[in-house]
């Protein structure tokens, strides 16, 4: 009763120190509550971007990745079906990421690119949920099987693209079959630049060959020698055209017979014949005519594609994403992958399942795949937002202890203010326990009000934030730009656990704050208290 007595605002001046008091834990919770809020919406929106596009579960092999291993790897789709039947998948498709150095006017930089399955539904609609229809209302997600991509704003303002432009992407996988093409031409004919290796060829096929029936036998360690040489051959970097022959070489010699009691191989007419056509034709390379026949096949390698832009996204600084999304057999095409994929992209029914589920796929699929989650691809990222919100937590709390300063300081006037009154309880026997209890009362009132409103203010104020935001750029100031956010309004996140644990902090620091000053007006001298001394 008296502690409620000593915050009646009409009873002295003291009472407006008390209201300032109260309204120091107020902004302090309020900012709390908006600023923590705010975070958890960030994480929360560009968490659900990424899981529109990005692979929930991320499944490689090389096989998968390597193209100069394409006649022997297994399709993808094998792996696609067989991953898809892991519990709680939702969808298996293909994963194609890489860069390509984009090209509009006089401009030119390399940017990023992820291919869509658009036979998946859920990755296209997780492209279509990112476009910025509100400045854009002409885009579109669907990217068909034609050469069509969704740009990011970023590059949209960057390169003053609108939908419906043509853009041109250079791969860069193909600047390095041009160079090692163009370090090729530099060299000799391969008779010429690896003579050893060419006389045992030679050598081989100007010997007579023995006969057996319609058959033709060599010496088996006569071939091996030979074979042996064309490879290592076949591993250096030569014209294609004459990787080409060597293949074709190794490939006929590959088709004899062996007889290990006569130490010999057999051919029959038709297979000595391709040997023979495939050594004729190394014979008679000339430097000019292949060089001329490789410059030529670089124009297809040189020339850009060329896509249509069908939509472009709201991009945020906040979070990686691609520059741009592409079908899956322009994204291949870019890649150099040809019919390839880098990767199985896993779709799950709750993403936030994917370590158990990512455990169970690695215990199925063997130690030849390498698997890894979207915790995996995006750890230091979200580690950086936890990062961030630790310390908003320790900048922002320093607000209300600031306040619960405060509040002590007020509390130290208070006791000052009533000191006869202090006296006068003591006198009449009221014990320090009771004093105590009067001041702590005070603070706990004052905590307890100033964290519920702050809390509730906090959650009108999360709840008008667009209004708020409107606000401030009228008059210039906009912390949270959709440049910066990609997003019109700030997104926010009221966590009612989260808000409580702010509320009662704030409520324990008052506590605390006045717990000291009732303290000492507790072990003041009543005598000295009724003297006013």
């Amino acid at each position: 009763m008296l502690a409620r007595r000593y915050l009646n605002p009409r009873r002295a001046v003291l009472s407006s120190f008390t209201l300032i008091s109260l309204v120091g834990v107020l902004l302090g919770v309020l900012v709390l509550v908006v600023v923590m809020a705010v975070f958890a919406g960030l994480e929360r929106d560009v968490k659900g971007r990424l899981f529109g596009f990005t692979p929930h579960i991320l499944v490689r092999t090389q096989a998968l990745a390597l193209p100069e291993e394409m006649d022997n790897a297994p399709p993808w789709q094998d792996l696609a079906e067989e991953t898809a039947k892991l519990p709680g998948v939702a969808a298996a498709t293909a994963f194609v990421a890489d860069n390509v150095i984009l090209d509009v006017g006089t401009w030119q930089r390399p940017v990023s690119f992820r291919g869509i399955d658009t036979s998946d539904a859920a990755q296209v609609k997780g492209v279509a949920d990112m476009l910025d229809l509100e400045n854009f209302p002409d885009s579109s997600a669907d990217l068909g099987l034609d050469d069509r991509a969704v740009i990011s704003s970023l590059v949209a303002e960057q390169f003053k693209l609108r939908v419906g432009d043509t853009i041109r992407l250079y791969s860069t996988r193909n600047f390095e079959s041009v160079m090692q093409a163009y370090k090729a031409t530099e060299k000799p004919v391969a008779r010429e630049a690896f003579p050893e290796e060419w006389g045992v060829l030679k050598m081989l096929l100007a010997e007579p060959w023995g006969a057996e029936g319609e058959m033709q036998t060599v010496a088996a360690d006569d071939l091996m020698e030979a074979y042996t040489a064309m490879e290592t051959v076949y591993l250096e970097e030569i014209r294609a055209p004459e990787k080409d022959f060597i293949f074709a070489l190794l490939g006929a010699m590959e088709e004899g017979e062996r007889d290990e009691e006569k130490g010999l191989f057999r051919f029959s007419a038709e297979q000595k014949k391709e040997i023979d056509e495939a050594f004729t034709a190394l014979s008679e390379t000339d430097a000019e005519k292949l060089d001329g026949e490789i410059l030529k096949g670089l124009k297809s390698l040189v020339l850009p594609k060329e896509a249509v832009v069908a939509g472009i996204y709201s991009a945020s600084q906040m979070a990686v994403t691609p520059e741009l999304f592409v079908p899956l057999p322009l994204a291949q095409d870019l890649a150099g992958l040809g019919t390839l994929v880098q990767g199985i992209a896993l779709r799950l029914d709750d993403p936030y399942q994917a370590e158990g589920i990512a455990a169970a796929a690695r215990k199925s699929l063997g130690p030849d795949h390498y698997v890894e989650t979207w915790g995996d691809q995006y750890q230091a990222f979200f580690s950086l937002i936890n990062q961030q919100r630790v310390m908003m937590y320790f900048a922002l709390s320093f607000i209300v202890l600031v306040s619960a300063f405060s509040m002590m300081a007020v509390m130290f006037t208070v006791t000052i203010q009533k000191r006869r009154e202090i006296g006068v309880m003591k006198a009449l026997g009221a014990a320090p326990g009771q004093i105590v209890r009067v001041f702590l009362y005070q603070g706990m009132i004052l905590g307890l009000l100033g964290s519920a409103l702050g809390v509730g203010l906090g959650r009108v104020v999360i709840h008008f934030r667009g209004v708020v935001q409107e606000g401030m750029r009228v008059i210039g100031f906009d912390p949270f730009s959709a440049q910066l956010t990609g997003f019109g309004v700030i997104p926010a996140h009221n966590d009612p656990v989260e808000q409580a644990v702010i509320g009662f902090m704030a409520f324990v620091l008052c506590s605390l704050a006045a717990l000291v000053p009732a303290f000492f007006a507790a072990r003041s001298d009543a005598a000295k208290s009724l003297r006013n001394l």
